[in-house]
């Protein structure tokens, strides 16, 4: 029979070493990764802009969520990447066809927030510039 203490130190190892793979992934994209670089920076930006509008709470937590969700798309195609060119070193339709179904969320991801941002933030910026 387990204690609560065994499972729990075992709940909080399990944890650090979930925080320590997560952190390999995050600078192996930044290294590897154009693409996940230049989104990240575009998100760096776009963030304080976002905050520094002082648009309605629920725009800005969704164009929050809707940017961490482009980097989210992009580490998974970054690995769906990484798995088809190590199964698959010679050009395969499956294959190409999974590195494109990846690329693609990563379009439809940034489609989303840039019209999102577009929509719920682009007045507010105009405004603020414009006068």
């Amino acid at each position: 029979m387990t204690t609560m203490k065994s499972t729990t130190a075992f709940g909080v190892l399990r944890v650090v070493r979930a925080a320590r793979y997560s952190g390999q992934g995050l600078r192996s994209a930044w290294r590897d990764e154009a693409a996940f670089r230049q989104e990240l920076v575009c998100m760096a930006l776009l963030a304080p802009l976002t905050l520094w509008l002082h648009l309605p709470r629920l725009d800005t937590v969704l164009l929050l969520v809707l940017m961490g969700i482009v980097l989210t798309a992009e580490l998974i195609n970054s690995g769906v990447e990484a798995v088809v060119d190590m199964a698959t070193p010679e050009y395969n339709a499956l294959a190409a066809k999974a590195k494109d179904c990846g690329s693609a969320a990563v379009f439809v991801a940034v489609l989303a927030l840039a019209g999102a941002w577009l929509t719920l933030a682009g007045p507010t910026l105009w405004q603020k510039v414009a006068g």
